[in-house]
């Protein structure tokens, strides 16, 4: 299992960390924490990318 960090994601999903940051608050990232780091899992994103396409089909 990968855990990447906020930046990681904008990244890889080409937003920005503010972005990141709003979709963890509204709960639409789920995340991680370790101590004061959060992390988001490779599950969690294939799960946020999974809800994006269902919607994508409604």
């Amino acid at each position: 299992m990968q855990a990447y960090t906020v930046e990681q994601v904008a990244e890889m999903l080409s937003i920005g960390r503010d972005k990141v940051y709003f979709l963890l608050r509204t709960g639409q990232l789920k995340s991680i924490k370790i101590g004061k780091l959060r992390r988001i899992t490779d599950r969690h994103l294939a799960e946020f990318v999974s809800s994006l396409e269902s919607m994508d089909e409604a």
